[in-house]
């Protein structure tokens, strides 16, 4: 496994989770870094990226003020921090990784997914 995505669970609504994606075979500085999610039955949707370039960061509206994305690279790590949760945060979490932003946008220009960490947002 290239890229791992961990952190994933039961949160209580209004509440914090952070998930994880490290990756084992290569540097994450050299690539721009997204996570994704998705529901059955909907399409995957981008909600933040990372560049590899500056470390300027982006959000989906539905998540802007409330999630974080961050990266250490001494831990090889992007984190993804999860504030004032709300149930239709439920999804599958996804990382991802490509050469720039742009790439982020398009599945087939994305060489590397880690596996789905499940977040759960329910009283």
């Amino acid at each position: 496994v290239q890229l791992q995505a961990s952190g994933g669970g039961l949160a209580q609504p209004g509440g914090p989770l952070r998930l994880s994606c490290v990756a084992s075979t290569f540097s994450l500085d050299l690539y721009a870094i997204g996570w994704f999610r998705q529901v059955p039955g909907k399409e995957r949707e981008q909600i933040s990226c990372i560049s590899s370039y500056d470390g300027s960061t982006t959000y989906a509206d539905s998540v802007k003020g409330r999630f974080t994305i961050s990266k250490d690279s001494s831990k090889n790590t992007v984190y993804l921090q999860m504030d004032r949760l709300k149930p239709e945060d439920t999804a599958l979490y996804y990382c991802a990784a490509a050469i720039d932003e742009s790439s982020l946008r398009d599945n087939r220009n994305i060489p590397y997914w880690g596996q789905g960490t499940l977040v759960t947002v329910s009283s």
